[in-house]
């Protein structure tokens, strides 16, 4: 089951600047680059951002494990949350790359600016994922219908 979505969305306060992302989903991993560009720098090179793997605890699910296999300051926070985000949705390994800037957002990149970016980028690539996302159980009502007996 290899299968592999590009998409890109507009940068959050940014006039020409769009996030893109490659999403591959394979049979045992979520593989996902996310980079962005402006207008004018569409066909040149993204600088290498951070590279993370997480995986899910199977003692702890609520609390994903990763492991950075290449850090750059000021993308690894954001690649971390992603990958650890996406790991515990899909319980399954997952591998982030991140060289998002955020230079070109309107106010050069504040913590409300990549938060922003953030939440539309798992937004989107959770809504991708969505065949692969577990329902969370429903409580189960132990409680008889009226009239029924033990």
């Amino acid at each position: 089951m290899d299968q592999t979505i590009q998409l890109s969305i507009p940068l959050p306060r940014s006039l020409d600047t769009r996030i893109y992302i490659r999403l591959t989903v394979k049979a045992k991993a979520v593989v996902l680059f996310v980079t962005t560009a402006s207008a004018e720098e569409a066909g040149a090179p993204t600088p290498i951002g951070s590279f993370v793997y997480a995986l899910p605890d199977r003692y702890n699910p609520s609390q994903p494990l990763s492991t950075p296999l290449y850090t750059v300051e000021p993308t690894f926070e954001l690649t971390t949350r992603l990958a650890k985000l996406i790991a515990k949705k899909t319980r399954l390994p997952t591998y982030v790359a991140n060289s998002m800037s955020f230079v070109s957002a309107g106010l050069g990149g504040t913590v409300e600016e990549e938060m922003e970016a953030f939440k539309q980028v798992a937004s989107l690539v959770l809504s991708k994922l969505q065949p692969l996302i577990e329902p969370t159980s429903l409580p189960v009502n132990n409680s008889l219908p009226n009239g029924a007996l033990h």
